[in-house]
């Protein structure tokens, strides 16, 4: 259930996931389209709205250059939902024996969120070692993950929850930080014109952005 080496590889050349509730699950296909022109190929659809199962199983089928998974997955069901739509990998808010037993049963590999060093002693145990660090800047953020790589030298983190633009630098530029994820590179409004082309250029920028920073 853990991430496989190319798979951490490809994060960490990608550096950024966007995180993206898709409401119209006709917008999934030219936003991933998009967000990959951009350079930003791992996709998390989340699993907040119905339209979410239906986003993945069209970008999965259509849009070959996406790693596409599901975020927002709180339990087994959804996990399993996930995994039949086509998700790659599957992100959730936090980490539980369930999903943790999800992932290994579907052999996707589970991001799960931790914000604490109880958390992440529970998902060293269950064999994890990459984590979403999650609410990322109520939770101490860029300082805080800098901190636990003291205790817990083995683990990454992918830190998601108030990360943008201004602040990305404080955390890629932590040796603890694999990628971050954030949603301001997809366009609030995917229905006005413009959007796909707002969110290719969007993208575009967040990833030279990326990898600008040492």
């Amino acid at each position: 259930m853990g991430f496989s080496m190319a798979f951490e590889d490809e994060l960490r050349r990608t550096r950024i996931v966007p995180v993206i509730v898709i409401q119209d699950a006709a917008h999934a296909v030219p936003l991933a389209r998009a967000l990959v022109e951009g350079g930003l190929n791992i996709l998390e659809i989340t699993l907040r709205t119905q339209a979410g199962l239906e986003a993945i199983k069209a970008i999965a089928r259509d849009v070959p250059g996406a790693i596409v998974g599901a975020g927002t997955v709180i339990n087994a069901g959804q996990f399993a939902a996930a995994a039949a739509a086509g998700s790659r990998f599957v992100v959730s808010p936090g980490l539980t024996a369930e999903v943790a037993q999800a992932a290994r049963d579907h052999a996707v590999p589970l991001l799960p969120g931790v914000a604490t060093g109880s958390e992440i002693m529970q998902g060293l145990a269950l064999g994890l070692s990459t984590f979403k660090f999650f609410p990322a800047e109520t939770s101490g953020g860029a300082p805080a993950i800098k901190a636990l790589g003291g205790p817990f030298p083995q683990v990454r983190f992918c830190p998601t929850g108030g990360v943008s633009a201004k602040n990305l630098a404080g955390y890629l530029s932590l040796p603890n930080v694999i990628c971050a994820g954030g949603s301001w590179m997809v366009p609030s409004d995917l229905g006005a014109a413009g959007a796909f082309a707002q969110a290719a250029a969007l993208a575009r920028e967040a990833s030279g952005l990326a990898r600008s920073i040492a």
